[in-house]
């Protein structure tokens, strides 16, 4: 089981962001923080990859593998911060296999967001 947690909106269809270590976040960093909306921390991320080429060499690789590896740890936090500020609340915490049934949990225990994403 997979845990996710439910921002909605009074304006968009509710998002849902996982739990977990993401990959991708630690191999792409603000690239993928650019790809879900999450604008200041892919801004900083970015000026702070920049700086760290500016390291000397195994300071470079040592940091590089940890600023990787926060991506991954905290990509999904930066991204719920970003909703924060867009106007989102967390309504839920949901736990399901995939995305889609936690998506259909989700929708089962407030039927009022169907509703509302189709109006």
């Amino acid at each position: 089981m997979k845990t996710f947690t439910a921002h909605v909106s009074d304006r968009a269809v509710p998002v849902l962001v996982p739990e977990a270590f993401s990959l991708a976040a630690a191999v792409f960093g603000p690239f993928w923080l650019l790809a879900h909306r999450a604008w200041i921390p892919a801004v900083l991320s970015l000026c702070a990859s920049v700086m760290l080429a500016t390291l000397p060499d195994p300071t470079q690789t040592i940091t590089g593998l940890a600023f990787a590896a926060a991506h991954g740890i905290f990509g999904r936090d930066l991204v719920r911060w970003s909703l924060e500020r867009r106007g989102f609340v967390l309504a839920h915490v949901v736990a399901a296999r995939d995305e889609d049934a936690a998506y259909a949990r989700l929708l089962a225990a407030r039927p009022d967001l169907a509703t509302e994403s189709l109006a």
